[in-house]
């Protein structure tokens, strides 16, 4: 008799990781990033603000908006720090998020600016109404890198 299989682990993990050095700069992809308590990723255009820490989306919501608009959507084109394999990203304010080792705590939504549709073509901001992801400060820090899993709370439906 063959032993029974474990399913893979069905948490997200980090899809992709960007930076932008300033207000308006194109992002960059990176590898890894430092997450400082109360202060955010170090190198982001919002490090050391006071709640804008971090932004969160998932590929899940990219495709979706990808299938609306009729075209790709790549991860960098939202400027979205972090990118979730998969998952709802939660939205309710004190929501906690473990990425790898680091703590986040969401803050708010992050609504599509602007700037969505300099990046994404026409209807591009209107295509990620409802799917722009969260806003999270950092309550513990560490290095957030690609690959890392993603605890997510419990979404609960109404």
């Amino acid at each position: 008799m063959d032993a029974p299989s474990i399913p893979d682990d069905p948490r997200p993990t980090v899809l992709a990781l960007h930076v932008a050095p300033e207000r308006h700069a194109p992002v960059v992809a990176v590898a890894e990033v430092v997450a400082e308590a109360g202060a955010g990723l170090v190198g982001d255009r919002f490090h050391g603000s006071r709640h804008r820490h971090v932004s969160l989306q998932s590929a899940t919501d990219l495709a979706a908006a990808a299938a609306e608009l009729g075209r790709p959507v790549a991860p960098g084109g939202t400027r979205r720090n972090l990118t979730l394999s998969h998952g709802e990203v939660p939205t309710e304010p004190g929501a906690r998020v473990r990425v790898g080792d680091v703590e986040l705590e969401v803050v708010r939504l992050a609504a599509p600016c602007q700037l969505m549709e300099d990046s994404l073509g026409p209807g591009g901001r209107t295509a990620l109404r409802r799917r722009g992801g969260s806003v999270l400060r950092v309550l513990h820090g560490g290095t957030i890198r690609l690959g890392d899993r993603v605890d997510l709370p419990v979404m609960l439906t109404p």
